[in-house]
């Protein structure tokens, strides 16, 4: 299993995270883009990337799943 799989997905339709840390399950699809690999980051900073990366327009709503 690539490390590079782990860490932080963003649903950018349902505006939804979640953190990947096991191979168990990898989101996939043109609604799931990482984030970032960093799997330990806080939903306040986790909002911040989103808003910076312009993946979300209202990263408030932006939720753990």
């Amino acid at each position: 299993m690539e490390q590079a799989k782990f860490g932080i997905y963003l649903n950018t339709k349902e505006l939804k995270v979640a953190r990947i840390n096991s191979p168990y399950w990898i989101p996939s699809g043109p609604d799931w883009v990482v984030l970032t690999p960093e799997v330990n980051m806080t939903l306040l900073k986790i909002r911040e990337l989103a808003a910076e990366k312009k993946l979300a327009s209202e990263p408030d709503k932006v939720v753990w799943i």
